[in-house]
């Protein structure tokens, strides 16, 4: 499944994640460091969602409180709550 989810405090502007049986299909960035980003998403592509929250949860970037992979942890957590909700009957 395909989600899209706004960063806060980063240079990019979004991030579209494609998800299929808890496993990173893709991950592109919109605006940021573009060789950075595109490095993450080559580095999570085919992982599990969980270890990649916890690998990048929690990283900063310079004197910022967060950074594009604290983002794109952000977003899967997101992402992860999503899917575990029931669907409506």
């Amino acid at each position: 499944m395909q989600y899209t989810y706004t960063p806060h405090g980063v240079c990019s502007r979004q991030i579209l994640i494609d998800v299929k049986d808890d496993i990173i299909q893709s991950v592109r960035f919109v605006g940021g460091c573009n060789g950075n980003t595109q490095g993450i998403g080559a580095l999570v592509k085919g992982m599990p969602v969980q270890e990649v929250v916890e690998r990048l949860e929690h990283i900063h970037c310079g004197n910022r409180p967060t950074s594009c992979p604290d983002q794109l942890a952000k977003a899967l957590k997101e992402v992860t709550a999503a899917s575990a909700k029931p669907a409506a009957e």
